[in-house]
């Protein structure tokens, strides 16, 4: 075999290498960003992965002209919170989100089994407030659509497990995939009882997109940095980068006794 072919194998094999260890770098970056998301939200850090600056987060406002109509129970200022859990309980956990946020949905899968525990035991009451920064900073609908989608839920007594529903087949977040109003219907399909022709006219003639509007136009005034924004008696958790589900449960107990 001559030099040049023996140099040119070499070259050859030299760069199959590299084109393989450049592919495990990206492997390898792509395994961080999956967990990280997840480990983020878990250790409470602040916003990080899949959070849009609140500052540049307001949608274009279309369809949402007409009146503000609250959903059924909804309490706070302007009616902008809905509530979960027992008007007693001791501790209030404020959480603001965005059905197309990645970051919401960690937070959520990290501490959705803990908060329903302390709500269903009368420990803890939490008041969701619903934002679209994403349809703001991404483009789109979606989460105004899904935001008035569970607001229509919340109508028919079912938002927990449709909120839950929302952000457990939540699409990535450049797909603006809740945009569409059968993509939110058929996912009522998934909670006992909500698939009704109330809940279908509500969500397709947009009732409480005025009120979704609103809801994020009040995130947007309140000086938060990004979503998941989340208080547990007016400190801040999300930011706490010791805090952990629980911990959570221990703080919430520890208010109660």
């Amino acid at each position: 075999m001559s030099e040049k072919n023996r140099e040119g194998k070499r070259t050859a094999r030299q760069k199959l290498a590299a084109e393989r260890e450049k592919q495990k770098s990206k492997d390898k970056r792509r395994r961080a960003l999956i967990v990280g998301a997840s480990v983020v939200c878990v250790l409470g850090l602040a916003a990080v992965i899949g959070v849009v600056a609140a500052n540049a987060g307001k949608d274009d406002g279309s369809e949402s002209a007409g009146p503000i109509v609250a959903p059924s129970g909804a309490q706070g200022k302007d009616s902008l919170a809905i509530p979960v859990g027992e008007e007693s309980a001791k501790s209030t956990l404020v959480v603001w989100e965005d059905f197309r946020c990645p970051a919401c949905k960690a937070f959520e899968l990290a501490y959705r089994d803990t908060i329903h525990e302390l709500t269903e035991a009368g420990q803890l009451k939490v008041e969701y407030h619903l934002a679209t920064i994403i349809d703001g900073n991404m483009g789109g609908t979606g989460s105004r659509k899904s935001a008035n989608a569970a607001a229509c839920a919340q109508d028919a007594g079912r938002f927990t497990p449709y909120h839950d529903v929302l952000f457990t087949n939540q699409p990535a977040e450049t797909d603006d995939a809740f945009a569409d109003e059968s993509k939110l219907i058929d996912l009522a399909g998934k909670v006992d009882g909500l698939d009704t022709a109330l809940f279908q006219e509500c969500v397709e003639g947009g009732k409480h997109n005025s009120w979704v509007e609103k809801s994020n136009e009040a995130f947007r005034s309140g000086g938060f940095s990004g979503t998941p924004t989340v208080l547990l008696d007016g400190r801040n958790i999300y930011q706490d980068r010791s805090m952990t589900p629980a911990k959570l449960k221990q703080l919430v107990q520890d208010a109660n006794k």
